[in-house]
C-alpha cells in the first residue's frame, strides 16, 4: 500500500489520474473509503488524491499529534512530497476545518479552490453564535461514551450519518472505517475538533469556494453550513436535498457533477 511519511507519521494515500489535483480530506474518525465514488469516477479528467490522517484509516496510529493543526501540517508536508500544486482541497466535515487551518497557516500558493462539505464554522456553542451543537456537557458525555462503549458509539454515528438507512454494504464500510481509529485517538481529536472556531478565519479566505450542505443533516443545520458560505468572501452554496451528512456517499453522481462544474469554473 502507498504511504508517505509526513512529520514522522506514515500516511496512507491514493493517487490516480492526471490534471488538476482534487485532494480529498476526510471527516473526523473516517478515511479514504468515504470518497470511493469520487476517486473512481473523477480520475478520468483530474488527478484524484485522498489521504488518511495519522491515527485514521490505514495510516500509522501515532500516540501524539491528534489535532486539527497537526493534520493541516501533515497535509502541507503531503502536498510537498506529492508535488501537488494548484490543488482543489475537498474537505468533508472535519476535513473542511483541516482545509481552513491549512490555508490559515500556509496560505493559498498551492490552492486553486476549496470545497467545504457539510461543516459549520464551529461545532461548539459559543456565546453569540447560533450554530454550535455541542456544549461542555454534551462533549463530556460523548468522550465518556467513546471510552466506555466503543461499538455502540460507532453504531450511533452510522444511524445519524445518513438521510435514509444505508445499505448493509455501506453500513459495513462505515463501521469498519470508523473502527480503525482507536478510542484514545477518537477522544483526542473529537475534543480538539469540537473546540475549534473558524469564524474569524473564514472572511480572510479569498479563494473560490463551493459550500455543500445535506438537507437532512442531523448533527448541524443547513443554516449552520450556509453561515459558512455567508462568511466567505468568494463562495457559492449548494443544497443536496436527498443527503444527510455523507453527501459524497449518498448523492455521489450529483456531487461529482457539481464538483466538475465548480473546478471547470475556476
Amino acid at each position: 500500500m502507498p504511504y508517505e511519511q509526513c512529520n514522522g507519521a506514515d500516511l496512507y494515500f491514493e493517487d490516480d489520474g492526471t490534471g488538476t489535483p482534487l485532494v480529498f480530506l476526510p471527516g473526523v474518525m473516517t478515511g479514504v473509503r468515504f470518497f470511493t465514488h469520487q476517486l473512481g469516477d473523477l480520475s478520468d479528467g483530474y488527478r484524484t488524491v485522498a489521504l488518511d490522517y495519522r491515527g485514521h484509516g490505514r495510516s500509522e496510529k501515532t500516540e501524539t499529534g491528534h489535532t486539527v493543526g497537526q493534520y493541516a501540517s501533515d497535509v502541507d508536508a503531503f502536498l510537498d512530497l506529492r508535488d501537488l500544486d494548484d490543488a482543489v482541497l475537498v474537505g468533508w466535515s472535519m476535513g473542511a476545518l483541516v482545509a481552513w487551518e491549512y490555508v490559515d497557516r500556509f496560505g493559498t500558493d498551492r490552492v486553486r479552490g476549496l470545497v467545504d462539505v457539510d461543516m459549520s464554522a464551529s461545532a461548539f456553542q459559543w456565546d453569540y453564535y447560533d450554530h454550535g451543537k455541542s456544549d461542555l456537557a454534551r462533549l463530556t458525555e460523548t468522550l465518556e461514551f467513546v471510552q466506555t462503549d466503543h461499538a455502540a458509539f460507532i453504531e450511533g454515528l452510522v444511524e445519524a450519518a445518513f438521510a435514509e438507512p444505508p445499505s448493509p454494504e455501506t453500513r459495513a464500510l462505515v463501521f469498519d472505517e470508523v473502527s480503525r481509529t482507536p478510542s484514545p485517538i477518537k477522544s483526542a481529536i473529537l475534543f480538539d475538533y469540537t473546540m475549534r472556531d473558524y469564524r474569524d478565519v473564514l472572511p480572510d479566505i479569498e479563494v473560490p469556494t463551493l459550500v455543500c450542505a445535506g438537507a437532512d443533516e442531523k448533527w448541524r443545520t443547513v443554516a449552520a453550513v450556509r453561515d459558512v458560505a455567508d462568511r466567505l468572501p468568494n463562495a457559492e452554496f449548494e443544497l443536496f436535498e436527498e443527503s444527510g451528512h455523507c453527501i459524497t456517499v449518498e448523492e455521489p453522481e450529483r456531487f461529482n457533477r457539481r464538483l466538475r462544474e465548480f473546478v471547470e469554473s475556476l
